[in-house]
């Protein structure tokens, strides 16, 4: 399975990647700390997201994580992507009759534009709440996660990060359905 999904189908909303890196990399994040890379291990990254804004009538969260599963100067995408089309194409989303030129603009996209990267997993959690803070504390909270870089790709948050490499995959599932049904009772 390529993606899990929390909640019914929406146009909107957060989610979290799972990136698997399968070699040692050195990559600048864009202007991020002054352009100076920073060294990531082999291992499994997450990272917190959302796609709320938009044309009316658009579908950010489809755009938004087939974006992040293409790659920039025409290389392939991630094996993911297409199926995360065919799940947002059963959602309603038109995808567009010309796919753009992909711009390294976020700081997630230095990272999957590297070939050693894969994006295997989406956890995505439909609607117009944004998430992304929560779900950023819930995984700084977990014991098998650490932050990569305060404030990486979490530029727009107030505090905090965005990408966290976790040791130990197993418990994340648990952990998400746990704190999203806590969620849904405090309504």
């Amino acid at each position: 399975m390529s993606f899990t999904i929390f909640g019914p189908p929406d146009r909107q909303g957060s989610y979290i990647l799972s990136i698997k890196l399968d070699k040692p990399v050195s990559i600048v994040f864009g202007k991020f700390r002054n352009g100076q890379p920073i060294d990531l291990e082999p291992g499994r990254y997450l990272y917190v997201g959302s796609a709320l804004g938009g044309r009316k009538g658009g579908f950010p969260l489809a755009s938004r994580l087939l974006r992040h599963a293409s790659r920039s100067g025409g290389r392939d995408a991630h094996a993911i992507r297409t199926k995360l089309s065919k799940l947002f194409v059963s959602w309603g989303y038109r995808p567009p009759a010309r796919q753009s030129v992909k711009k390294l603009h976020w700081h997630i996209d230095y990272l999957l534009d590297c070939a050693e990267a894969e994006l295997k997993h989406a956890f995505i959690f439909p609607g117009s709440s944004r998430l992304e803070p929560q779900l950023a504390e819930q995984l700084d909270s977990m014991p098998e996660t650490s932050v990569v870089a305060d404030r990486l790709g979490a530029q727009d948050a107030t505090s905090g990060t965005h990408l966290f490499r976790i040791d130990e995959t197993a418990a994340l599932l648990p952990r998400l359905k746990t704190a999203m049904e806590e969620r849904q009772k405090k309504g």
